[in-house]
């Protein structure tokens, strides 16, 4: 009986790829976890406290004067570049369940407005512009915009006030945003409600490449509480992704967090949360049933701090996220166990804007029974984290769209 868990932390980068400069040239010293390090220390007076991360081989990873060279822990550690332009949440996972997102399509809402508006119309939807704006007001409450928080033209968003009408149901947010989604050629259309902190007029600014959106963190939708998000991707042949490969070998599958909102796989358990404290809990409980299981979550509330500039918090999840791993490793024991923590972009909350940031990301593989340390190859893309656990799950990796097992590269000194 063995099991797979991927934890995702949200935003967690461990340094610029090469071509991150492209679009930022500033993103070229984006280094999320060195930046969030550097800054609590600082501002703590003492060290963040991150002794399993230490022990999955993070500071082999990412030398750093706070992390532990050396582990007890038998672990296979590396960094994998991010396989899909650009730094997105959905692209990122997608990826890593084998989909490939190399070449994803970038459209600003001001080159399609006229079909968006159409489409939203025959809904039966009142549509206007605002205020001349690239952007659409729905029924007077729903604006439909650029992303502001990932690279231009990537995502749209519907976005709206929980106080002036519901997330879901017939006129919801949820409908506006599927309605976008049927004629949208971007990979991801967001919804999202929350409670602002004014209109949400109040909140719109022009971004890069020539977007206009709303500035979400800026409305207090992430720290006002009461948040709904669900992202609706473009159609994916979900079959050819881990999460079907392993419902079809009859092996349990559970989402967690946003994983459960951007994965698709009808036989899964959801557990939908934003809450890291949420999202460990859901994670121990589907990690201590009996059986065989793939158990994939997302820590949410790290790329949250990120897209807030907000570095203490971030590193305060970042503890809290340690805790959680702990618990994990303590449950994994079986010699056919792995634990997979990654990450799925960076979000630098010390890079200056409040952006995604494309960065490589950790990929730390707990393997109970194994000998020793080893240090993985650089990964040349997210699918090959997805290939990885096909593999310890005893599953044909070929069944997935894309992804090459990790193989151990040399033993740790």
């Amino acid at each position: 009986m063995a099991k797979t868990v991927i934890v995702v932390i949200d935003g967690f980068g461990v340094g610029a790829m090469p071509d991150a400069g492209a679009l930022r040239p500033g993103d070229l010293s984006a280094d999320t976890c060195g930046h969030v390090l550097d800054h609590c220390r600082t501002a703590f007076g003492r060290p963040l406290r991150l002794p399993l991360l230490g022990a999955l081989g993070l500071g082999l990873v990412h030398p750093h004067q706070d992390l532990a060279r050396r582990t007890h822990l038998p672990v296979a550690a590396g960094k994998a570049a991010l396989g899909y332009p650009g730094a997105d949440t959905f692209a990122g996972h997608q990826t890593m369940m084998g989909a490939d997102f190399s070449r994803v399509t970038v459209a600003r809402l001001a080159d399609h407005l006229d079909e968006v508006s159409d489409a939203l119309t025959a809904a039966g939807h009142r549509v206007e512009p605002l205020d001349g704006k690239p952007l659409l007001v729905v029924d007077g409450a729903v604006l439909v915009h650029d992303n502001l928080e990932a690279d231009p033209g990537i995502n749209w968003n519907a976005s709206g006030r929980l106080d002036a009408l519901p997330f879901d149901g017939p006129g919801g947010i949820l409908a506006i945003a599927r309605t976008v989604r049927a004629v949208a050629p971007v990979a991801r259309v967001i919804a999202v409600g929350g409670h602002a902190d004014g209109p949400l007029s109040d909140f719109v600014r022009p971004g890069d490449g020539g977007t206009v959106g709303l500035d979400t963190p800026a409305t207090g939708f992430y720290r006002n509480g009461g948040l709904q998000v669900q992202h609706l991707g473009a159609p994916l042949d979900h079959t050819r992704q881990l999460p079907e490969l392993a419902a079809r070998a009859g092996i349990p599958v559970t989402l967690v967090g946003k994983a459960a909102d951007i994965l698709v796989c009808e036989a899964a358990t959801r557990h939908p949360a934003v809450a890291t404290a949420d999202v460990l809990s859901h994670t121990l409980d589907a990690v201590r049933a009996e059986g065989d299981a793939l158990v994939i979550a997302n820590v949410q509330e790290t790329d949250l701090a990120g897209h807030q500039q907000d570095t203490e918090r971030y590193g305060h999840l970042l503890e809290q996220v340690d805790a959680g791993l702990a618990g994990l490793v303590a449950l994994l024991a079986d010699p056919g166990d792995r634990l997979i923590v990654t990450g799925d972009h960076g979000n630098d909350p010390m890079i200056g804007h409040a952006h995604h940031t494309r960065e490589y990301v950790p990929v730390l593989i707990h393997r109970p029974g194994a000998d020793g340390v080893e240090l993985l190859p650089d990964a040349h893309s997210l699918a090959d984290v997805g290939a990885t656990a096909a593999l310890s799950l005893g599953l044909d990796p070929e069944g997935l769209a894309g992804g090459t097992p990790l193989h151990t590269g040399r033993r740790a000194a």
